[in-house]
Parts: structure tokens; sequence; C-alpha cells
């Protein structure tokens, strides 16, 4: 098991899990999936990722749990769901430029489990549209 600095909600029984250095819109990302997506909150901050069964696992930290905290307003308590199976690692980038336009599809091996990858710009207008549309395509 490994405890990791990143976001995760749930899209329909779907795991979502969003990384990214702090300021690149974790948490943000993670409440307009919430919000605009109806998607569940696992996690902000620090979330417990473990491989079980041949799939990779994201639990939300007990002592945040239904909580997200959103800038400029402060903590916030959303209904949330202890854990989901990751099908998407979301990486979040500075700059679109870091994105491919037409990138080849990606996986990531986390905890010894490969899951599909994407890069996103957090703050771009269409990310929620573009995750879920990759969440999709899986």
């Amino acid at each position: 098991m490994a405890n990791i600095h990143a976001s995760c909600v749930s899209y329909f029984d779907k795991g979502i899990l969003i990384r990214g250095k702090s300021g690149l819109g974790k948490s943000d990302l993670a409440l307009r999936l919430i919000m605009d997506k109806g998607c569940m909150l696992i996690g902000d901050d620090r979330i417990d990722i473990f491989a079980k069964r041949g799939k990779l696992k994201a639990y939300g930290i007990k002592t945040i749990a239904n909580m997200l905290e959103v800038r400029g307003i402060g903590l916030a308590h959303f209904p949330s769901k202890k854990s989901a199976i990751i099908n998407l690692v979301v990486d979040l980038v500075k700059d679109s430029s870091e994105i491919e336009r037409l990138p080849e599809a990606e996986e990531i091996d986390l905890e010894g489990i490969k899951v599909p990858r994407i890069k996103i710009c957090a703050f771009e207008i269409s990310a929620v549209d573009k995750i879920i549309l990759a969440l999709s395509l899986q």
C-alpha cells in the first residue's frame, strides 16, 4: 500500500485518480467533476492506493473524509464513497503545450497494476469533459 498526494473521485463506480504538483488544480478539478458531472468524492489531498485482485484500489483518508479543499472558500463537505477501483489516472500539467495533440494510449504502473493515464491542464474549460470522454473510451 502507498499513500500518495492526489485527489480521487468516482464516476458511476469508475475511479479517477488526479495527481499533480501543488497548485495545479487537483482539488479544483475534483470539485468540477463533482458539481458538473455528478462524481462522488473518494478523497482529497491524500489517498491510499493498493493492488487487490489485479485492480488498483483507492481509499480516502478517514481523518479528512468528506472534505474537499476549495481555494478561496475553505474546506467543503461532500457525500463520499469509502473507496473506488481506479480506471483512469489523470496527471496534471501546468500548460497545455506539455500535452501531445494526438497522443498514443498510455498506461502507468502503480503498485504493480497498469492503469490508463492521460495528461490534462486542469484549468482548461474542457478538462472535465476530456476526463469523462477518456474514461468512456476505456
